[in-house]
């Protein structure tokens, strides 16, 4: 199966920014020096979130882990990598906590709003689009990043150039998802050409062996395939969808929500998030707008 060839090649060296760490266990950095440098004297006044983690000692931080470019870990090496992990890290430094030392906790999608209600995890860093209903569980900082659904096809592809150009085209998405609802619901190409997998990374199988012509998903999510299979992919079109991500936290502490929300701005205005965005998603060859800080 080539999910693991996409894993060896974000882990040799496809993404220059990696961030790594077995689930409980210290990570391993792999970034620019002074990227991910530990701030002195942090305070979050009104945090127990942040004193349960000084009492601790290190942060628990929830990822996704099967997707490249974002939210990784290798089955073989147990290692995590990409954008959304990278971004924690940020974070954990600039909230005074080493980032080799972050336990990285594997929570499906699911079960994200459970985990932090119950305090199983500090902050989410996961794809986790923000909107009304889950405001209505948990906090949200950020966004951090604005995707939205687009196509992923081969490089030497000059066919499709967007959604308008699917008709008689295969494409591919996730049994039951979102994206492959909006392909059938708005018609953009005959149903017997949609194909349904249970993962992504079957659709991006299908592709590079050339049985569909596109896969369709967040940008982000595609963007990190490309970059995986540098030189064989390309993202094409505008987004035509918005799913602005979010980092997850407690709904009722509100200092830390603010505290991330002025990490994030520093970031952006710094050039942190952009080394970040270079090193990782931005590997695909396609370039991203900076988020705009959402502080409800």
């Amino acid at each position: 199966m080539r999910v693991r060839t996409l894993a060896a090649v974000l882990l040799t060296g496809a993404l220059a920014l990696t961030a790594c760490g077995k689930e409980g266990s210290p990570t391993e950095t792999a970034a620019p020096a002074g990227l991910f440098e530990v701030a002195k004297d942090v305070k979050v006044d009104g945090s127990p979130t942040f004193e349960k983690a000084k009492t601790r000692g290190s942060l628990v931080v929830g990822v996704k882990e099967d997707q490249p470019g974002l939210g990784y870990k290798d089955p073989t090496t147990n290692k995590y990598s990409g954008f959304d992990i990278d971004i924690a890290r940020l974070i954990s430094a600039k909230l005074g906590f080493d980032p080799e030392k972050i336990q990285f906790k594997t929570i499906q999608s699911a079960a994200r709003e459970q985990a932090l209600i119950n305090g199983d995890v500090d902050y989410y860093v996961g794809t986790y689009t923000i909107n009304a209903g889950r405001k209505e569980k948990v906090g949200f900082a950020g966004p951090y990043f604005v995707a939205g659904q687009d196509l992923l096809v081969k490089k030497d592809n000059t066919d499709i150039t967007g959604k308008e150009a699917l008709k008689g085209k295969k494409v591919c998405s996730a049994t039951g998802s979102t994206p492959v609802k909006r392909i059938r619901d708005e018609k953009l190409t005959e149903d017997a050409n949609i194909l349904e997998f249970q993962g992504y990374s079957q659709c991006v199988t299908k592709l590079l062996d050339g049985e569909v012509d596109a896969v369709t998903t967040d940008d982000a999510i595609l963007k990190g395939y490309a970059a995986a299979e540098e030189g064989k992919l390309k993202v094409v079109g505008k987004t035509f969808s918005s799913e602005p991500y979010g980092i997850g936290v407690p709904k009722e502490d509100t200092a830390l929500r603010t505290k991330l929300n002025d990490v994030l701005q520093a970031s952006l205005d710094d050039g942190s998030w952009q080394k970040i965005y270079d090193g990782t998603l931005g590997k695909s060859g396609s370039s991203a707008e900076k988020p705009k800080i959402d502080r409800y």
